[in-house]
């Protein structure tokens, strides 16, 4: 079994990135293979509304001069998906939001390919904002078919620099959490 996890963070190795890797730490102690995907430095535009993948079929998004079908291929290949973002004014970063988009529409085009796959949001997050951000990450989810399991309390961590959601202990908590029941989920799927 794999998990993938992306994170849509514009900083490398940042918050949103420490609370993703609090997550796989619990899948890796399970047996399962894990994959980190940083945005950090990297374009996502959004979807420019073609509809080639309708006419396609072929799992792939026609805009090819960037990382989405990389990022589709790596979660066609994965039983489970994290998709992690801080929160940007009440919602998730520009470049998590294309590849929900262009990821999706490929997904809804080509008969629900992410269906019944198991999937989880990580949300980093200075104060507030963060339920509407991890919303959007599970209406992405829950629109795939996608099965989501649950956590201890929302799957969100708090701090602004670097680092700082290592103080967060509930936060930690929460994503330890999030991890066993996720292992706990994929083993019951694929056992």
């Amino acid at each position: 079994m794999k998990v993938v996890a992306f994170n849509g963070s514009a900083r490398k190795d940042g918050n949103t990135a420490i609370l993703i890797n609090h997550v796989l730490a619990e899948l890796k102690k399970e047996g399962i293979e894990t994959e980190l995907v940083q945005f950090a430095g990297k374009k996502i535009p959004g979807c420019i509304a073609c509809f080639k993948c309708a006419t396609n079929k072929d799992q792939r998004c026609a805009v090819k001069d960037d990382i989405v079908n990389e990022c589709i291929e790596k979660m066609l290949d994965a039983d489970g998906i994290i998709l992690g973002s801080p929160t940007y004014f009440a919602d998730i970063s520009g470049e998590m939001k294309a590849l929900i988009d262009r990821s999706g529409m490929v997904a809804k085009v080509n008969e629900d390919m992410f269906r019944r796959k198991v999937g989880a949001a990580v949300i980093a997050v200075r104060r507030a904002g963060s339920i509407h951000a991890f919303d959007s990450i599970n209406h992405f989810f829950f629109i795939s078919q996608m099965v989501v399991p649950g956590s201890s309390y929302w799957n969100m961590g708090i701090g602004l620099d670097k680092g700082e959601v290592e103080k967060d202990e509930e936060g930690l908590q929460t994503m330890r959490v999030l991890g066993q029941n996720m292992a706990w989920l994929l083993k019951k799927i694929h056992g």
